[in-house]
């Protein structure tokens, strides 16, 4: 019976952590689990919430820490320090795992030596509604090569991963190393890149992994500004990866080169989206135009660029107004071009 190690940092969430707990050992058969709480000297009852679940199952360990070390040093405490089991989770203490998620991500891993970890599809949940019915059955398995999954990140520039659906091989984690300090708000991109890096990305198919809470305290920000610093992290964390893995990758300029530009245009999206929606006074136009060509040269040349440079033209006061004119202009001018080039090939 194979054994996972699952983590479980709170700050402030002691109300969460017995529904997250059980979830855990409760609703995993198959295998052998053990769960570390870590309390991040909440000011709550956070602390006194996991000892008294710690005298009721000896499957869980308690530390308490005196003074805040933040969430990267507490999740690196848990993942490298503590795990020993053949595979180790992390889960936040709002969130909770599907029944049988342990179970199908250690049989992919089992079967697949090669893998370095395992995730699935979470179900994202609003906090004081039900739980959305979750599919449980035996699951699909599917490993990606962990170069081509990389690959895909790059082009795609964004993680396909909230945490909690994730279980790594441990001897890979420590192997790897844990939370990038540096990158408090994007060190699980860059790590699961890392780990792509260096072993191939399993998947399970045709069951939910993971519970993911949505709430107000949710460390992710969705205001204006922190979107721009949300895609300043993501280039932080992509250039990281390469600056650590790069000797593993034989086209690291190409990959860098790949996300730059989605990033930049990214961001000059949200600029000209800005205009659409007449919030060019709260979102940051400028520095996102900033962004976008310090990420690549050729940003004024992007399509991107082209729709914002119209939309400035229009200006902020009428261009929600004409938006739909705007648009269905834009539309059968790229009829016409695709009319053009059609006639042209058969003239030729």
């Amino acid at each position: 019976m194979s054994s996972v190690s699952v983590v479980v940092p709170c700050y402030k969430y002691g109300h969460y952590l017995e529904d997250c707990v059980r979830s855990v050992l409760d609703e995993q058969p198959g295998v052998d689990v053990r769960v570390l709480i870590i309390d991040d000297a909440s000011p709550d009852d956070s602390a006194e919430t996991a000892r008294k679940l710690a005298a009721q199952d000896e499957r869980i360990e308690v530390r308490v820490h005196e003074t805040n070390r933040g969430h990267i040093a507490t999740y690196n405490e848990g993942l490298l320090e503590w795990a020993d089991g053949d595979y180790c989770a992390l889960l936040s203490a709002d969130d909770r795992l599907v029944p049988g998620a342990l179970s199908r991500a250690a049989a992919l891993l089992d079967a697949h030596p090669e893998a370095g970890f395992a995730y699935g599809r979470p179900l994202h949940f609003q906090h004081g509604r039900p739980l959305p019915a979750a599919r449980t059955g035996s699951g699909g398995q599917a490993v990606y090569p962990g170069h081509w999954w990389l690959d895909r990140r790059f082009r795609e520039g964004t993680g396909c991963i909230t945490s909690p659906e994730v279980v790594v091989r441990t001897s890979l984690q420590r192997e790897v190393g844990g939370y990038d300090p540096e990158l408090p708000h994007a060190g699980d991109i860059e790590m699961w890149m890392r780990l792509a890096a260096h072993a191939d990305v399993g998947y399970v198919s045709g069951a939910d992994q993971a519970y993911y809470r949505v709430h107000g305290q949710n460390m992710s920000t969705t205001d204006f500004g922190g979107q721009l610093d949300d895609l300043r992290q993501r280039l932080v964390a992509y250039d990281s990866a390469l600056a650590k893995c790069g000797d593993r990758l034989p086209d690291a300029e190409r990959l860098r080169e790949t996300v730059h530009r989605r990033l930049a245009r990214y961001a000059l999206r949200r600029a000209y989206r800005a205009y659409d929606r007449g919030r060019t006074a709260v979102v940051p136009v400028d520095e996102l135009v900033d962004f976008a060509r310090a990420c690549t040269p050729d940003a004024d040349t992007l399509p991107e660029f082209r729709a914002l440079r119209l939309r400035r033209r229009v200006g902020p006061t009428a261009m929600p107004y004409l938006q739909p004119l705007v648009l269905s202009a834009l539309y059968e001018r790229g009829r016409e071009w695709l009319w053009w080039q059609s006639w042209k090939r058969r003239g030729l």
